[in-house]
């Protein structure tokens, strides 16, 4: 088991090193606590968190490394990882020693993905809403990583933990003294499905689903490819099956060592179950925190201390689901939670020090900005646009982006404007999935009118409800030829052509329009006012006065 603390290098070199990485450069034992996972991009604006392990994902060449180390230095990060094998020169290790940014390599075969997914598993550990250290057998609570060291140390063979559908959880330390099938599940974080077939025809897993007992597998051989023996053992709580623990074996393990893995398997499951309870715990948590902060009380500046995000601009978007009748409440809400799911996992991948969290049948998601307001949005606009590309047309989701809050007060601001982007949005006045408030504020600041006419009842005045009453009388369409005239700006040919009539049935009726209405068209502030009050009429451009009575109505 390592002794390192969770949050360093160090354990983490303890733990991926033998399997995945290698420290070429640097001091694994500074005593620096890693505050991340970042993702280079080079055609993109970087955001990592302070001291943060760096995924250099195409970055090839000592010229290239060497050059962003020093980048990285200036970012505070602790580790730049790059594909190895890589041509060690004096620039590299110059720039390692300049720059105080360790240098790792990532074995050959390895997936990116998986590495990112395995470093933020080792770096959960006292992340938001844990408090002092809890411990089950001596072993810190949900840590399977180390849980796994330790039964390793137990039996003296390398094991791993895996969740029921054989994907990776956690694995121990000397993987290279296994075989490769082994090799190749720790790197692709998931048995090979070889393997996993073979292990269902012989009967494997049956056995292993109805034994209380450790599962004995022979070696098997798959072309030319001989695999080492193992021993597998179920992991339960009561009746359900959470996964397994399975260790390769060079001899035989004796009786004692055979019972010390059952009880390690009921070490597991308590892990395990606590492992999941804690994450069902600090998303409560953290909804919460998100839900204080966008508040923009006296509590805001305690839960953006919580959640990583003091003293910085942050905006708030907020996506929703379009409304579906066909749609029981049930799918509905699990629909949010995927949605919701989703796009925490989205933004934590473009900006690590975001909060997403679930409120009602809206997501919130707070995100850290520049202070430029313009700058900011288009990021935003950016960042929403490409997770809802890669959602395709699911649920009709759109998202409204609010404001930037350059201090915690201005969140509950930020939340507001989100919130009337969303409506329009919904609305059906703008075509777009993804807008900020400063894009349709104009819709916006209409339908907050329209309802407050609606609240006061406020009736159709003046020339727009004379028009309105002899459409009604006389079937004519006064009201729609004022709407186009006023639409094309006068153009006649344009606003005949948008209406389907003649140019000379168009103008005929616009005289009848100034006529019947009393309007002067000539007359910019009697212009605006009927432009105004169409505005505020119903969506499909009629009053209720067409439809419901004399009295023009402005909703």
């Amino acid at each position: 088991m390592s002794t390192h603390p969770a949050r360093s290098l160090s354990r983490v070199l303890d733990d991926l090193g033998s399997t995945l990485l290698d420290l070429l450069h640097g001091d694994a034992g500074r005593a620096v606590e890693i505050g991340g996972v970042g993702i280079h991009d080079p055609h993109d604006e970087q955001h990592y968190p302070s001291h943060a392990i760096v995924l250099g994902n195409g970055v090839k060449g000592p010229g290239q490394i060497a050059e962003l180390l020093y980048d990285l230095h200036a970012q505070e990060a602790a580790a730049l990882v790059v594909r190895g094998p890589i041509e060690d020169t004096e620039q590299i290790e110059r720039a390692v020693a300049e720059s105080g940014v360790a240098l790792l390599a990532l074995t050959p075969g390895a997936s990116w993905a998986q590495l990112a997914a395995m470093l933020r598993t080792l770096l959960s550990e006292g992340d938001i809403g844990q408090g002092e250290e809890h411990t089950l057998g001596g072993v810190p609570s949900g840590d399977l990583f180390a849980l796994a060291n330790a039964i390793a140390t137990l039996l003296n063979a390398p094991v791993t933990i895996e969740d029921r559908r054989s994907k990776i959880l956690a694995f121990s330390g000397g993987q290279d003294t296994a075989d490769a099938p082994r090799v190749e599940s720790i790197l692709a974080r998931q048995v090979p499905e070889r393997y996993l077939r073979h292990h269902e025809e012989h009967g494997v897993f049956k056995e292993l689903y109805r034994s209380e007992r450790p599962v004995h597998v022979p070696a098997p051989t798959l072309g030319d490819q001989v695999a080492l023996p193992r021993v597998a053992v179920a992991v339960r709580a009561g009746d359900e099956f959470l996964g397994s623990v399975w260790a390769t074996l060079r001899e035989p393990l004796t009786s004692e060592r055979e019972e010390a893995f059952l009880e390690a398997a009921k070490l597991v499951a308590l892990h395990m179950l606590r492992f999941r309870a804690g994450t069902d715990a600090e998303y409560r948590l953290r909804a919460d925190l998100v839900a204080t902060a966008l508040e923009g009380g006296a509590g805001a500046i305690a839960a953006l201390g919580r959640l990583g995000l003091v003293d910085e601009p942050t905006l708030v978007m907020a996506m929703g689901l379009a409304p579906d009748d066909g749609d029981d409440h049930a799918h509905v809400t699990a629909e949010h939670q995927r949605l919701a799911a989703a796009l925490a996992v989205h933004l934590s991948a473009v900006q690590p020090r975001s909060a997403v969290a679930l409120l009602g049948d809206v997501a919130y998601a707070l995100f850290p900005v520049t202070s430029d307001a313009a700058h900011a949005r288009e990021r935003a606009v950016q960042v929403a646009s490409n997770f809802l590309q890669r959602t395709g047309g699911r649920a009709g989701a759109v998202i409204g982006i609010g404001s930037v809050a350059l201090e915690p007060a201005g969140l509950a601001r930020s939340r507001a404007n989100a919130d009337r982007t969303l409506r329009v949005l919904f609305s059906g006045r703008s075509s777009q999935r993804v807008a900020a408030i400063a894009d349709v504020y104009v819709d916006a600041l209409l339908l907050e009118m329209r309802d407050l006419a609606i609240s006061n009842r406020d009736e159709l005045s003046g020339s727009l409800a004379r028009l309105a009453a002899y459409d009604a009388q006389h079937n004519a369409h006064l009201v729609e030829t004022l709407r186009a005239w006023l639409d094309a700006f006068g153009d006649v040919i344009g606003a005949s052509a948008g209406v389907f009539v003649h140019p000379n049935t168009f103008r005929y009726r616009i005289r009848r329009v100034a006529e019947v209405g009393q309007i002067d068209l000539q007359d910019p502030s009697a212009r605006f006012a009927a432009m105004l009050q169409l505005r505020l009429m119903d969506d499909d451009g009629r009053t209720r006065s067409e439809t419901a009575g004399p009295t023009p109505s402005l909703a």
